[in-house]
């Protein structure tokens, strides 16, 4: 793993914690595991510390074994993006059920939605990707950019 510089001259940062380096390149391998029923969680947000959003991956260690329990985000009002990186997974969506292959996304914008995921492969791997509900996402793009791209409601319509 690299990592870039620390912080300004080296000092702690907020409330006398050291500081991460400003940057790291590294692998899902590098994260320490949490093997727990069936399940390689790598807890990237805690591992590198990242204050804005959430960060998991969940390696299947089995087919058929649950890769994310059954819940909901109504406690931290959390949305939630789930991106398939390997495998096949079989996801619950409220009394909804769908098979997601690599690169397919399950996207959970309300909180109160119950979700779960089981592995199809013994290869499976989720990306879970999560943070609260805001009133607008506050981007640095140039919104030009997204001029006459259109959002899944304006296509699903």
């Amino acid at each position: 793993m690299a990592l870039g510089s620390t912080g300004q001259d080296g000092e702690p940062g907020r409330y006398g914690q050291p500081v991460m380096a400003r940057y790291a390149v590294s692998s899902i391998a590098d994260v320490p595991s949490i093997r727990e029923d069936g399940v390689d969680w790598r807890p990237i947000q805690h591992y590198f510390q990242l204050t804005a959003f959430g960060l998991n991956v969940y390696l299947a260690e089995q087919a058929g074994g649950d890769l994310i329990g059954d819940h909901d985000e109504t406690a931290g009002l959390h949305e939630e993006v789930y991106v398939v990186l390997d495998g096949r997974v079989r996801f619950r969506v409220e009394d909804d059920e769908f098979v997601i292959g690599r690169g397919g996304l399950v996207v959970v914008p309300d909180p109160s939605v119950r979700r779960a995921a089981k592995a199809d492969t013994p290869d499976a791997a989720v990306l879970a990707v999560g943070n609260r509900q805001a009133h607008r996402f506050e981007s640095t793009w140039n919104p030009e950019h997204f001029r006459g791209v259109p959002t899944y409601d304006e296509r699903s319509a």
